[in-house]
């Protein structure tokens, strides 16, 4: 059984984006050897509020359980409560080299334009190679975008390992090519976004959203000048209705243009429309299920936690003999 790292920030509000682009598949593929992280303490590597922050964990938790994440199958938790990963981002801290880390491409976005930045957004890619070290683990799923992150992992462990020893595992990035991809309804040139869904009405289908407001935002999606669908000029706001119909209801795309070829926009969002509602209320009403026994929730995140910190501690015990530190 492989083991595989995923981890996610407890930033925005959740959207369909979300749950169709790696939530859902992360519920199909879920196994005892699968780590489910939720990266607080990346969190707090740009200006953010404590009360937030604590509130948006604990809903992020809740969404992926009910979003269909098992914690008797899989091991969901949260990265603060593992003291394990801060201690060995220390260790990898003095063998990563400022040059690898100033060439990463997040920092760069994110500190652009900005008169100071902190030394953890620049140290980002350390301790996430430290979340990933930790579980030994063989693949981590991440889009194209974020190959340089597992790249740079690789790179710091094979440093260490030529210093001190082999203690890790070289993780794999895990690129899927066929997982949804669901862009902005109101720009289908750009991806659904979680900070673009709190600044533009119309942008995104929130989890959060009544059934009056995700039909008033599919509605309102961009399409083209035409009328009817035609198969031989589908435009990308067309592409990414198909896409959301598709991956909701589980129809093929030969099954889903035979539905709707011939017909107005009108009746292709009234239906991406009708299933969105229909699955959106139902993670809304598990959701509430869920936070109605807050003291559950807390126990799965402590056993996760614990679970974690078994195989987590175990490898920064390796580290640290191999260093010489205890």
């Amino acid at each position: 059984m492989h083991r595989v790292l995923s981890g996610i920030q407890p930033s925005g509000d959740p959207h369909i984006g979300n749950y169709l682009g790696a939530w859902l598949r992360w519920v199909g593929e879920q196994v005892p050897g699968h780590f489910f992280c939720i990266v607080d303490q990346h969190a707090i590597t740009v200006p953010y509020d404590p009360a937030d922050l604590r509130q948006r964990t604990v809903d992020l938790a809740t969404w992926l359980l009910a979003a269909g994440l098992d914690p008797e199958v899989c091991t969901l938790f949260v990265q603060s409560q593992v003291r394990e990963h801060t201690e060995l981002a220390w260790n990898l801290n003095c063998v990563a080299t400022m040059g690898e880390l100033a060439r990463m491409t997040q920092f760069k976005e994110k500190s652009e334009g900005r008169e100071s930045v902190s030394v953890g957004l620049f140290d980002y890619p350390v301790l996430q190679a430290a979340d990933i070290l930790l579980y030994q683990a063989e693949y981590v799923p991440v889009g194209d975008d974020q190959r340089q992150h597992v790249e740079i992992t690789r790179d710091i462990a094979q440093r260490f390992h030529h210093l001190f020893g082999t203690v890790f595992t070289l993780p794999a990035p895990l690129i899927r090519e066929s997982g949804a991809r669901i862009m902005g309804l109101d720009d289908p040139s750009i991806k659904m976004s979680k900070s673009l869904a709190g600044l533009r009405e119309g942008h995104a289908i929130g989890l959060l959203d009544s059934p009056k407001k995700i039909q008033r935002s599919v509605m309102r999606a961009v399409t083209d000048s035409g009328s009817q669908l035609d198969p031989e000029h589908i435009s990308p706001g067309v592409e990414n209705l198909l896409v959301l119909f598709e991956t909701l209801t589980g129809l093929s795309r030969e099954a889903t243009l035979a539905k709707f070829v011939g017909q107005g926009y009108g009746a292709l969002k009234r239906d991406v429309a009708e299933v969105a509602i229909e699955k959106v209320t139902n993670i809304q009403d598990r959701y509430r299920s869920i936070r109605e026994d807050d003291i559950a929730l807390d126990r799965i995140l402590a056993d996760g936690a614990e679970r974690a910190g078994d195989i987590a501690g175990a490898t920064l015990g390796a580290a640290m003999r191999a260093t010489g530190l205890r």
